[in-house]
């Protein structure tokens, strides 16, 4: 009898003890908000409303209001002091922050739990802030597969060996709807206009997040504003900023989008980013040699020109540093590496940088 007993006790503990850890597994603490909130920034006026007559509306005697972007901001509880600002790549909104594609949290609500303000930006001409003084087609073109291969997932349908993106055709479904189009032309100028306006409206101004195609603008932005303390970029594709007459060479490569350029600015703008530092994170299947795959060579030339970027920004007193996760020994990361399933790994080092430079007080 006595042996029956401890049995059934040790199964009853061991039913128990699964229990809570299912539940630990997918419950988390509450997150507590102080104060949340959604603002435009930037932007222009298009028009002359002087002559319109309300019961004669005519296009030419309106204005549009449009090329501003849209801010979603939540404040969590005991926050510090510096909030981070988050500007997304090619092809996406604020969506790329707020979750990954099989449903885990994403850096947003990692961020803060750990206490760090948070403001997500769609930028001009995309997502909420769609309202363009431009017109521009919108394309009704297969694209899935290219995009596939150029975010370093793998060859379509297959993944790269080890890949950390997430498995499972849902979340690739849920990947590839968090695409969404330009309603007006690309520009980098109205977005870093923008993303100023943004860091205008912070007290103590902020640290400046992008990733892919919005590290460009994010440059020039943090040039221009002095309320932008850092710069954390993600896996930026191009517009490297050179001092004039020091830019180095576009690089060829075997890519779909020619030669990796970058753009040259006045000596006195580029010295505004040796005044803050900068930190840019680059995931994994980069190969340092020349090679057929198309789009792990554009990305070969990508992380050449980066170096070169914070060599050139390092010679001239500033604090730049650029990380490939596989020297960290952190493998298997495609272009969204802080949505991959170790995203938590990758915004360690995130925090590590912000805990380094007093960003967490």
């Amino acid at each position: 009898m006595k042996k029956i007993t401890l049995t059934f006790s040790a199964i009853c503990i061991s039913i128990i003890t699964s229990a809570c850890s299912n539940t630990l597994a997918y419950k988390k603490a509450p997150l507590i908000i102080s104060d949340q909130g959604v603002f435009s920034a930037g932007g222009s006026v298009v028009g002359n409303s002087t002559n319109f007559e309300p019961y004669n509306p005519k296009t030419q005697n309106m204005t549009i209001h449009g090329d501003h972007a849209t801010v979603f901001y939540q404040i969590p509880k005991n926050a510090h002091k510096y909030p981070l600002v988050f500007l997304h790549g090619a092809g996406q909104s604020m969506r790329t922050w707020q979750t990954t594609p099989d449903g885990r949290e994403g850096i947003q609500n990692i961020l803060l739990r750990n206490n760090y303000s948070v403001y997500l930006l769609d930028q001009p001409r995309r997502g909420q802030s769609g309202r363009t003084t431009i017109a521009t087609k919108i394309s009704d073109k297969g694209d899935d597969q290219l995009w596939y291969g150029q975010f370093r997932i793998g060859l379509y349908p297959n993944y790269y060996k080890n890949s950390q993106f997430a498995e499972g055709k849902e979340a690739l479904n849920n990947f590839f709807r968090q695409m969404t189009p330009n309603t007006g032309p690309y520009d980098t100028q109205v977005i870093a206009d923008a993303v100023v306006k943004v860091f205008d409206k912070l007290d103590n101004g902020g640290i400046l997040v992008s990733h892919s195609q919005g590290g460009g603008p994010g440059f020039l932005a943090a040039m221009r504003s002095k309320n932008i303390k850092a710069v954390v970029s993600y896996e930026p594709g191009s517009a490297f900023p050179f001092p004039k007459g020091e830019a180095p060479n576009p690089i060829e490569n075997n890519g779909f989008f020619g030669p990796v350029g970058v753009v040259e600015v006045p000596m006195e703008d580029f010295m505004e980013l040796t005044h803050k530092p900068i930190i840019i994170y680059y995931g994994d299947y980069i190969p340092k040699k020349i090679t057929k795959n198309p789009y792990q060579d554009f990305w070969r030339a990508v992380l050449i020109q980066a170096k070169a970027f914070a060599n050139k920004v390092n010679a001239y007193g500033g604090n730049a540093k650029v990380v490939h996760l596989p020297d960290l020994n952190i493998y298997g990361n495609t272009h969204f590496l802080f949505s991959d399933k170790n995203n938590q790994e990758v915004i360690n080092l995130l925090l590590n940088f912000l805990h380094e430079n007093k960003f967490d007080n």
